[in-house]
């Protein structure tokens, strides 16, 4: 479960930098299944207290569907369980099994039946004020696997933020109280990983083991499990069919959250000769020993595609407010705390239950309103701790020792563990830049065309020196750069005064014999791990630009003018003695006391370099106006933030790129999720194409616009190639889940890559629901005259912009914007500069160029 996937791309299908293991997984389970004709919709009964779901909506037997296989009539062993397959009938309904242990009729042998364990779970999506976690059928000390197959279902069932909470939220209190040790591994779980995105556990499991084990424990033949695939769409549904009509003689014991944790763990660590086989062997004993929902579940983690609108942002929201519920890490009763984050008894006994018209307003609750200010403060502490140390092991530990008290003290910044890094706002000229800062000193800096590397290192006590390097996603990418290291370590020989940092910087390819930079594209032909100092042909330079730790100190919270005083003091450019090492460089910056006239020279330097354009950073902390209007008894004046904001588009820290002046003022990172056929000297391509952006709020994409311009005829043919039509990544059906809004495309692609696309301007249309709600209750927005930039090899496609960050887009411009009108979604390709492109021309409009 690591942030790549560890197979192989299809034939004709060019590698991704930077490809997602769930696409990756997905793609092979489509060729071995087939590509589903349909999907049906997923249709939801309520029987008692829990849930029943499918995906299909007519009954499965998933007898008749093996006609060239007879269904064994004898036991089939399974790894010290016997498995009987019942002659063939009717499966009982479209809803199948309930979401844990459904009742099934008692399989006779002899004077002895087996019935299977029960355990009915209550309603997770209700109010944390009102839930008990108590009330949850518990069969052991442990957590079962069920409760969290449960919560996953729940989950699968609503796109609302509200009940995806309160679900996370129950969830995770419920096993705080029931089996606290049960929490790390169901956060990972939850988050369809294994470990931090810098360890990079991959579970490296191929679609052919899981298949093979469905096959085994169900006794399908390969043509009765496409055709299942065929029906549902889904590995999981799969999986949940084949499986629901095996009977066991001997009950098994319960899977546990830490079981199936653990047999992940066990999975990635095969290797060698076998390892598929030993794989194999350790999925099939968890589907022969999970039931129901756990199966479908199983499969779904195992395909790295849980399908719940379960993000960061809602676990850890979620995390904060079980804690402030749970109210002591020893597992006593909501309210026993008294510190300030801890709800009382007293606090939860005045909140009133919420009306059950959401659009009607209750009562006055200040009870609420007090339990809500506690969700905040708990939110914000768990999210900082997290960016600045994403790794839920530190985390939880900290938590069930000391609680949320000391978190902070407990889990600091550390060397050797990346932080999320600050991101820069986009702005559209210098004008806006002045505007928006007022009187604030500032530095302009160079932005170079590289790869943004946080570097840590460290001398040990036995006078090694670690070094890591990470990439802005928090990978470890340190054998991708020997050179780097090289430089550090020589960094370390030539200073006594350092024992420990951690800096922000490019990584740049230059030509070390002139000093010219390098394009990105020619950076990304370094292989991506295990490079040999012997095999570099493309040098680099490190530009450093912000210091955020040294020797046992963060500097995070310094402004920046002292965290750069001090980067340039113990961290002076540095060319190593060693021609095959990195070298260390400043980037080139300019102060706003100099003047306008040299804040405008400089920026025309940047237009002329190959660099990017501007990166302009408050040096101090600054008051500015606030163009919102002020709240009584306050100051319109805002303070910036000069400080090193984790995780966050700090206003602080402004882009201006050169493509994007006079237009829109940055780039959008957009996913291409359907196409129609072209016309004219396109026909037997694909354009347009429409692209979508990544809404976190629902784990969904939602298109935005057409994009038709920008592209060259080897483009083209290549896309052609990634999406052929009625293949595993292109269908006629809509089979991926996206929110189209008006959009109806000739074909739907595969979500799986991510553009980067400049355009004109962003209007309002009746077509794009894309940030409806955000900026127009009946209109969502859309991008004018998108062009294609180029692919973002280096981006997943949760990394692609969002609703939230276009309609910031669209603010920022209404003041500034003499381009008017609405977009009806419905442009004609009639791009001139376009039909002239060959493929000759391909040198002269490259498409992973940047200018």
């Amino acid at each position: 479960m690591s942030k790549r996937g560890p197979q192989s791309s299809p034939k004709g299908t060019p590698k991704s930098k930077r490809s997602k293991p769930s696409e990756t997984n997905q793609l092979q389970l489509d060729t071995f299944f087939g590509s589903p004709s349909s999907r049906k919709a997923q249709t939801t009964v309520k029987t008692g207290e829990t849930r029943f779901f499918s995906n299909a909506t007519e009954p499965i037997d998933v007898d008749a569907l093996d006609s060239d296989v007879q269904a064994p009539a004898t036991s089939i062993p399974l790894r010290g369980a016997t498995a009987l397959s019942e002659p063939a009938q009717p499966s009982p309904t479209s809803a199948v099994e309930s979401l844990v242990r459904s009742p099934r009729k008692p399989l006779v042998f002899g004077a002895k039946a087996v019935e299977p364990e029960k355990l009915i779970f209550q309603r997770l999506d209700t109010d944390p004020v009102f839930y008990d976690p108590a009330s949850q059928p518990w069969t052991s000390t442990e957590a079962p696997y069920a409760f969290l197959a449960h919560t996953l279902a729940t989950l699968s069932q609503t796109r609302s933020r509200i009940s995806i909470l309160n679900t996370l939220t129950n969830a995770l209190w419920t096993i705080l109280h029931h089996h606290a040790p049960s929490l790390l591994p169901s956060l990972y779980l939850l988050s369809n990983s294994l470990s931090p995105s810098y360890v990079g556990i991959e579970l490296g499991i191929g679609a052919s083991v899981i298949s093979k084990a469905i096959q085994q424990v169900s006794g399908l033949s390969p043509a009765a499990l496409k055709q299942l695939y065929t029906t549902t769409g889904d590995a999981g549904d799969v999986a949940f069919e084949a499986k629901s009509k095996v009977r066991t003689l001997i009950p098994h014991l319960p899977l546990t959250i830490q079981d199936v944790y653990k047999s992940l763990l066990k999975i990635a660590a095969c290797r060698g000769q076998g390892a598929a086989k030993d794989k194999q062997k350790i999925v099939e004993r968890l589907l022969v020993a999970g039931s129901g929902e756990e199966v479908r579940y199983l499969v779904r983690t195992l395909t790295l595609n849980l399908r719940v609108g379960a993000v960061r942002t809602s676990i850890l929201t979620a995390l904060a407010r079980a804690l402030v519920l749970h109210g002591s890490v020893s597992g006593s009763a909501p309210g026993d705390r008294v510190d300030s984050y801890y709800a009382t008894k007293e606090l939860l006994s005045r909140i009133k239950p919420l009306p059950s018209n959401s659009k009607k307003k209750g009562p006055e609750d200040t009870g609420r309103e007090d339990l809500k200010g506690l969700f905040l403060q708990a939110e914000g502490l768990v999210k900082q701790v997290f960016v600045q140390h994403p790794c839920y092991d530190d985390i939880i530990e900290a938590l069930l020792d000391t609680g949320l008290d000391r978190l902070l003290d407990r889990v600091p910044l550390t060397v050797g563990i990346p932080l999320h890094p600050t991101l820069g706002s986009p702005t559209r000229s210098l004008d806006e830049i002045y505007e928006r800062l007022g009187d604030a000193p500032f530095s302009a800096e160079f932005k170079y065309d590289g790869q943004r590397a946080q570097i840590h290192a460290q001398k040990e006590t036995d006078g090694n020196i670690s070094v890591k390097i990470f990439s802005r996603h928090l990978e470890d990418m340190t054998s991708k750069y020997p050179d780097v290291t090289l430089l550090v370590r020589d960094m370390f020989k030539q200073s006594s005064s350092i024992t420990s940092f951690i800096l922000d910087s490019e990584i740049v390819a230059v030509d070390h014999a002139t000093g010219e930079l390098k394009s990105f594209q020619e950076l990304s032909n370094r292989a991506r791990k295990d490079v040999s100092i012997s095999d570099i042909k493309i040098s680099v330079s490190v530009f450093v630009f912000d210091l955020l730790y040294l020797n046992n100190e963060s500097y995070l919270a310094k402004p920046f003018r002292q965290r750069r005083q001090a980067l340039r003091r113990y961290f002076p450019p540095h060319s190593p003695g060693d021609v095959t090492a990195a070298r260390l460089c400043h980037v080139q910056s300019c102060e706003s006391e100099q003047g306008l006239a040299a804040i405008q020279e400089f920026w025309e330097k940047a237009v002329e370099s190959r660099c990017e354009g501007l990166m302009v950073k408050v040096l101090d902390y600054e008051p500015v106006e606030s163009n919102e209007p002020a709240k009584a008894g306050t100051s319109k004046k805002k303070q910036l933030p000069a400080t090193y904001e984790p995780d966050k588009r700090t206003s602080a820290w402004l882009k201006l790129k050169k493509d994007y002046v006079d237009s829109i003022g940055d780039s959008l990172d957009l996913i291409p999720i359907g196409a129609w056929y072209g016309n004219g000297r396109k026909a037997g391509w694909w354009s347009p194409i429409l692209l979508g952006l990544w809404n976190p709020e629902t784990g969904r994409i939602v298109a935005v616009c057409k994009c038709m311009s920008g592209f060259t005829d080897v483009f083209y043919k290549s896309l052609s190639e990634r999406y052929p039509a009625n293949s595993n990544t292109c269908s006629a059906q809509t089979e991926w889940d996206c929110d189209l809004g008006g959009f109806r495309p000739d074909v739907y692609f595969k979500p799986g890559e991510v553009w980067e696309i400049r355009g004109a301007d962003i209007t309002e249309s009746p077509v794009s629901v894309a940030a409806r709600g955000l900026v127009s209750d009946t209109r969502g927005l859309s991008v004018r005259f998108p062009r294609f930039i180029k692919l973002r090899d280096d981006k997943g496609i949760e990394e692609a912009s969002t609703p939230s960050f276009l309609a910031s887009m669209w603010r920022k411009q209404q003041g500034n914007s003499t381009l008017t009108g609405v977009d009806d979604g419905d442009l004609m390709d009639a791009d001139v500069a376009d039909s002239e492109i060959d493929e000759s021309s391909e040198d002269d409009l490259d498409v992973g160029d940047n200018f």
